[in-house]
């Protein structure tokens, strides 16, 4: 699969934080400490359903500390172009995009991991393909990760919220067994809320169903990318 390139356009002020109080109102209070921390760019809309710039809500309301530019920006983008690559080839099928100084990766029914019907358990086919998820994040370790679940909109408004909220937590843990720092994760969930896919249409509930991922750089890494470019 080709890896898509898309432009960050970064936000206005009041634009980054309406849109960072919309994203963690389903995390508990030390989650939205970790978002609100600099919300910015597209990547906020892109863990949702890309609706950034479009009139739409942003989806996740975090880019952990922003988007670097300048000789710190380009260093940033080299490493997350090389991680965005092995996911590529670790995990074949899923959606991987390079947004701002950050990567997208959503997981749907055809990505090859997904959930049974009203289940949230990760089954065998989902593990091995986490598994090699995790091994990518502990290899690239300079990194934060804010996981978000969705569901189509068949039943109840606040089951699907339950059941959203079950599964991010569900794919969060897993990631977290196979030895990722719990520390950089942020989870949180929307249930339907947030289509991408048409609702009316098998296809398109099929697309609804899924879990997004949002990698993006740490204060380790950006100090670091400011240290090796003079500070520019």
């Amino acid at each position: 699969m080709k890896m898509i390139l898309r432009n960050g356009v970064l936000l206005f002020i009041a634009g980054m934080m309406l849109i960072g109080c919309e994203a963690t109102k389903n995390a508990n209070n030390k989650q939205k400490g970790a978002v609100i921390g600099a919300a910015g760019g597209a990547i906020l809309g892109a863990v949702i359903g890309n609706n950034v710039g479009k009139g739409g809500n942003g989806e996740l309301g975090a880019v952990i500390g922003g988007v670097l530019g300048g000789g710190a920006g380009v260093l940033i983008g080299a490493k997350m172009d090389k991680q965005a690559q092995k996911i590529e080839e670790e995990i074949p099928g899923a959606k991987v995009e390079r947004i701002d100084d950050g990567i997208v990766v959503t997981f749907d029914e055809n990505s090859g991991v997904y959930f049974d019907t009203n289940k949230y358990n990760i089954n065998s086919a989902s593990q091995e393909l986490l598994t090699r998820m995790a091994n990518v994040m502990k290899e690239y370790n300079e990194t934060n990760i804010i996981v978000a679940g969705h569901t189509d909109s068949s039943g109840p408004d606040s089951y699907n919220l339950t059941l959203s909220e079950n599964r991010a937590n569900a794919v969060t843990n897993y990631l977290v067994s196979k030895g990722v720092s719990g520390g950089r994760f942020t989870t949180v969930w929307y249930g339907e809320t947030q289509p991408i896919g048409d609702n009316n249409t098998a296809a398109g509930r099929a697309q609804n169903r899924r879990v997004s991922l949002a990698i993006v750089p740490n204060e380790t890494m950006k100090q670091e990318a400011i240290k090796e470019s003079g500070g520019k």
